[in-house]
């Protein structure tokens, strides 16, 4: 089976499943005197789907962004393991260096090059992984070419689970705007990630969108083996999906637990979700 061959090849592979895998300590981001994140610590467990909640501005993309190094915060530590006795801190860390050490990320806002098809979207996940010299490249013979077949390879794979094979050659920016975001989706799966961050995943979309787009970040978890932490307003789905649940409010954890004890703590009930939540 395909997904077999992208999980035997995982990063993360060598880490047991419920292990330690991104652990969050104390962090703190400032823009000027905003406090966007107040000393935040979480831990995410290998092969978990871990949501972030929390009302708009409540520091949740903030997270994302310093998790991926596009922030380095002013305090606390963020650390990947990637075995049980190996561990990378990513605080201070270029995007890039990070994205080689098993972790992707995708956007609110779509970041595809809408010109070019999706396979070439797709491969173009795969960047940090090509380690061609410039006259193989260049003539594509021996390694560049060994290299080449088995990075489509992969993202065949990654076509199949995600079920866009009929669009493979297809211009993005002639797709809907769903199968957009399920492009941007195979985009990052490409990178072939342990740890996988979505940044509401399913905005826009309409209730049969929403149900596909769940059942696939399932897939992508439960057989492709990939820790997902993401961030969602849609609570049904969230509480479908999610094995653990940090709330975020002002910057600040107010909540960490599984779906049903989030769900009915005061502190979110009257932050975000509303007493209607609770029954």
């Amino acid at each position: 089976m395909v997904v077999r061959t992208y999980r035997h090849n995982l990063n993360g592979s060598a880490l047991a499943l419920g292990a330690d895998q991104l652990v969050v300590e104390d962090v703190t981001l400032r823009f000027g005197g905003v406090r966007a994140l107040n000393d935040v610590s979480l831990v995410v467990r290998q092969g978990s789907v871990h949501a972030l909640i929390g009302p708009n501005g409540a520091g949740k993309t903030s997270l994302l962004n310093c998790i991926s190094g596009l922030y380095h915060p002013q305090q606390g530590h963020i650390r990947l393991h990637t075995s049980e006795s190996e561990s990378h801190d990513l605080t201070r860390l270029r995007p890039s260096r990070i994205a080689r050490l098993g972790l992707a990320r995708s956007f609110q806002n779509i970041e595809l090059f809408r010109h070019m098809t999706v396979l070439d979207n797709l491969m173009l996940g795969r960047h940090v992984h090509m380690r061609h010299r410039l006259l193989p490249s260049l003539w594509y013979f021996g390694s560049a070419r060994n290299q080449e077949i088995a990075h489509r390879d992969l993202v065949e794979e990654v076509i199949d689970l995600l079920e866009i094979q009929s669009v493979r050659h297809k211009t993005v920016g002639a797709l809907a705007y769903g199968v957009q975001k399920r492009v941007e989706l195979g985009r990052a799966l490409a990178l072939q990630p342990a740890v996988l961050l979505l940044d509401e995943p399913m905005a826009g979309m309409n209730a049969e969108e929403k149900e596909d787009m769940a059942r696939f970040v399932l897939d992508v978890n439960e057989l492709a083996g990939v820790t997902v932490v993401l961030i969602e307003h849609d609570m049904d789905v969230v509480m479908d999906i999610s094995d653990h649940i940090n709330a975020l409010d002002f910057g600040s954890l107010i909540a960490d637990g599984p779906p049903q004890q989030v769900r009915s703590d005061p502190r979110v009930l009257d932050a975000y979700l509303g007493e209607d939540a609770a029954a």
